[in-house]
């Protein structure tokens, strides 16, 4: 209901403004302004939808792929120990698992738009097992914690728009971003543990994040030895070597298993 009134206002509001400008500014083309711009945000909205809608369908297909030949398993397996404690309201190696750590290793790479799909799949998976459907779940909102707070090791999408607008140096935001994310991250972790009570001083946890803090600090120290378009050559090399490494070890453990991979694209595609 509150979204009722949210949307109704965003048009009162344009109507008030657009009538004020109108009489105590003389400002004739207002209306006309008003109107246009409502066509062309809702041009604007469809070509976004459809953009997303391609790489939703592009991912989902390779995450039936991870599911079918079992990685999506073995993710879970490797990064249970941690997401048991974090979300301990989700069963064991519970199938949400895998769709976290693939949008969390993606927001990680910079690749925002594979990492939407993998979370849609993660809520969706989440909410399957959520007792109370009108309400997010404890681990529902852990998890948007820590996907807004967006730990991002290599911030490849910013740095290519950068570029593209011809800055000076696209890559000189790789250091701050990595500090402010890995810090927002904490801290939004701790506040959420801190409310749902759930124990960070728990050996695991501490093994996992003081591992992950390690891992930054080296990360950290290591490109900071580059220059601007070495850091930036590194970077764009890196994640979407990554990326790709992960879309083919899909494929090939897939094979071993004996599914039928395009069969099963198709599958996730369609989802």
């Amino acid at each position: 209901m509150v979204l009722n009134y949210i949307w109704i206002a965003f048009f009162l509001i344009a109507f008030v403004v657009a009538l004020v400008r109108l009489i105590f500014f003389q400002d004739y083309q207002v209306f006309s302004d008003l109107v246009n711009s409502t066509f062309d945000y809702a041009r604007t909205g469809f070509e976004i939808s459809l953009g997303l809608t391609g790489v939703l369908t592009l991912w989902m297909g390779f995450m039936k792929i991870a599911e079918k030949g079992g990685m999506v398993a073995i993710l879970s397996k490797a990064i249970g120990p941690l997401f048991s404690r974090l979300f301990p309201s989700l069963p064991k190696n519970h199938p949400a698992y895998g769709s976290m750590m693939m949008n969390l290793a993606a927001n990680m790479l910079g690749l925002d738009n594979a990492a939407t799909p993998m979370g849609l799949k993660a809520m969706q998976e989440m909410q399957n097992v959520n007792p109370q459907k009108d309400r997010a779940s404890d681990a529902q909102i852990m998890f948007l914690v820590l996907n807004t707070s967006g730990l991002t090791i290599i911030p490849i999408s910013i740095m290519v728009y950068r570029a593209q607008f011809q800055a000076a140096n696209p890559a000189d935001i790789f250091l701050p971003i990595l500090l402010a994310t890995f810090f927002s991250t904490m801290v939004g972790l701790i506040a959420v543990a801190i409310v749902q009570r759930i124990k960070l001083h728990d050996p695991v946890v501490l093994a996992y994040l003081g591992g992950a803090t390690a891992i930054v600090a080296a990360m950290l120290w290591g490109l900071s030895q580059l220059n601007n378009e070495q850091l930036r050559t590194v970077s764009l090399l890196a994640a979407n070597l990554l990326l790709f490494t992960f879309i083919i070890t899909f494929m090939v453990r897939a094979l071993i298993k004996k599914v039928n991979v395009y069969e099963a694209f198709i599958e996730g595609g369609k989802e």
